[in-house]
């Protein structure tokens, strides 16, 4: 009678573990179930921001941009220095425009930019930078060979529209006392461009726009989702590849810019040097950037189509090409 008790003791307190179990795991589910819905939650955030004001921005940067899906860029281009390299001249559309981007983000805006800087403005730039409570994110050579020399500062912010505009304006002002003017009022230089560019076009797989004598192409990484401070970060704001191109079909010029992850660094430039195109700097231009991203600046002379194919071959090694 007494193990008969015993075994109906021990089968009740083994259904209750088991019960016990099955809640827990039950609760288990339920709180990853409600983690998921946070993340979630947040995902829906982001892709909820408020739109830029940017007609604010307009109105204290006082520089004319241009606006896409939202969000807002200004250039300005440095018509007053005669940048050689090799024989060519490098005007603002190979590679020579300070620009700034912004972009919504969860605490107002995202601003990012590029400042060109001599020699001179390099140390003044990067205090005013500084002052106005932004951030340096890289300082950098495009070339090399190059005279005078030029230097490329990142900058980077978050905060409210007005608070950037603000601080954005008085960098570029800064850069003007620094040269004693406005560096886009300088004489606007066209160069020789016999090139073939729709050859160049379709060995690329992009089409490109013609600008004072150079053909720009554009590239951009659909293929990498790239967050900035957990801002998206988009081709717009300056996550691209891009190919500048100058001179004949025998004698070209081609400068630009690879955007790259990780494991595509080693394998971009092995194509690049196989091909006689030169890599001319290697760095980051964020710092809070997931997944990380690596940029690359080339500078190649010679027969166009043999440039053009070298280029493809380097972008075959990254998610950028389309066909």
């Amino acid at each position: 009678m007494m193990r008969t008790k015993n075994r109906t003791i021990l089968m009740i307190i083994t259904c209750v573990g088991l019960m016990i179990s099955s809640c827990n795991t039950r609760n288990d589910q339920n709180n990853t179930s409600g983690k998921g819905t946070v993340k979630a939650t947040e995902t829906v955030t982001d892709k909820s921001l408020e739109p830029l004001d940017i007609q604010s921005i307009k109105n204290i940067i006082d520089i004319e941009g241009k606006e896409n899906n939202g969000e807002y860029k200004i250039v300005v281009p440095q018509n007053d220095l005669k940048v050689m390299v090799d024989g060519f001249q490098i005007i603002p559309p190979m590679g020579l425009g300070s620009w700034a981007a912004f972009s919504p983000a969860k605490n107002g805006a995202m601003v990012m930019g590029d400042v060109i800087v001599t020699e001179d403005d390099l140390w003044p730039v990067q205090q005013e930078v500084i002052r106005q409570g932004l951030t340096i994110t890289a300082i950098h050579n495009h070339f090399v060979r190059n005279n005078p020399n030029v230097m490329y500062m990142h900058i980077g912010g978050m905060g409210k529209e007005e608070e950037l505009a603000s601080k954005v304006k008085a960098v570029f002002n800064k850069v003007e006392n620094s040269r004693g003017g406005n560096p886009a009022n300088g004489l606007k230089t066209e160069v020789e461009n016999s090139l073939d560019t729709a050859m160049i076009a379709k060995i690329l797989g992009h089409s490109g726009q013609l600008n004072r004598g150079v053909y720009k192409v554009t590239i951009g990484r659909p293929d990498v989702d790239l967050l900035d401070h957990g801002s998206p970060v988009s081709t717009f704001m300056g996550f691209n590849t891009w190919a500048s191109w100058q001179g004949t079909p025998e004698r070209a010029a081609v400068a630009g810019d690879f955007t790259m992850l990780a494991d595509e660094v080693a394998p971009v430039i092995k194509a690049l040097v196989e091909n006689d195109i030169e890599v001319v700097a290697v760095h980051n231009h964020m710092v809070h950037e997931k997944p990380r991203i690596f940029f690359l600046h080339f500078w190649g002379i010679g027969n166009s189509e043999k440039l053009a194919k070298g280029l493809r071959q380097a972008l075959d090694q990254t998610g950028s090409v389309s066909n």
